[in-house]
């Protein structure tokens, strides 16, 4: 393990990029993502060792840093704790819905219509990973990037779980709906609630932008439509909560299938 002390850096001009935060290092340290170098505050004195282990295994470069550094590049929440690392590498689509007949398990993706927060992004990472699901799918085009805000939120579950990015998620669910997926839309208001209907089947859920929703295109090509029921004077939910609540109705409804069986 090299450990080095090192003054300010200038911002990598490379494709590489920063990811910051205990788990989201260390998960990507586990993961095998490429690891240039990690960082950690030359004050920070708990909870490191496992970070020590795991670089001086894998011949990692570790440096040491004061405040300044990790303030002056991240925000609130960096822990003083932060990598260097190669892009993340996205999913080929044809090869993430091959992955519940290798695992022998029923098909579950989670399909994301312009999701716009970084944040909200990463959670629902955190809750797709969860949650059991196989794969997520996303665009380009007004939709939050895979980058360190994004991974902070998912608590390195980003490194885990696949991730396809393709130019039109109607193509995606047209192509999921031909292999015999159950394409369900999250959709506030529609007629029927997550509860009333079967989860057991072979599923894709789309979940819609933070303010708009569906768009109307998408909407139409799903088979089913449901909503979360509501009782509160605030009717609505952050996108990653109700996310995380539809994904966990689902395996609920899966695991007792299970023991009943």
């Amino acid at each position: 393990m090299k450990i080095k002390k090192t003054g300010q850096a200038g911002r990598s001009r490379s494709k590489d990029e920063w990811i910051y935060g205990l788990n989201p290092v260390l998960e990507a340290i586990r993961s095998g993502r490429e690891i240039k170098s990690v960082i950690i505050s030359s004050s920070r004195k708990e909870k490191t060792s496992v970070i020590d282990n795991e670089v001086t295994l894998r011949g990692i470069e570790l440096r040491r840093e004061d405040n300044l550094f990790f303030d002056s590049r991240f925000p609130k929440g960096h822990q003083g704790v932060a990598a260097m690392v190669s892009p993340r590498k996205y999913s080929d689509i044809d090869y993430m819905l091959k992955i519940p007949d290798k695992r022998g398990e029923s098909p579950l993706f989670l399909i994301l219509d312009c999701i716009e927060d970084p944040r909200n992004f990463g959670a629902i990472l955190r809750a797709a990973d969860a949650g059991g699901v196989h794969g997520v799918v996303k665009q380009p085009h007004r939709s939050a990037s895979l980058g360190p805000e994004a991974v902070k939120a998912s608590a390195g579950a980003s490194e885990h779980i696949s991730i396809a990015m393709v130019p039109n998620i109607k193509h995606a669910i047209k192509q999921m709906r031909e292999i015999g997926l159950t394409v369900i839309g999250a959709e506030a208001g529609s007629g029927k609630t997550i509860w009333d209907i079967d989860l057991d089947v072979p599923l894709a859920l789309v979940i819609g932008s933070e303010s708009r929703g569906l768009r109307k295109t998408v909407r139409e090509d799903c088979d089913i439509l449901v909503s979360l029921p509501m009782k509160g004077r605030v009717n609505s939910l952050n996108v990653s909560v109700a996310a995380g609540i539809m994904l966990f109705e689902i395996m609920r409804q899966r695991e007792q299938k299970k023991q009943l069986a």
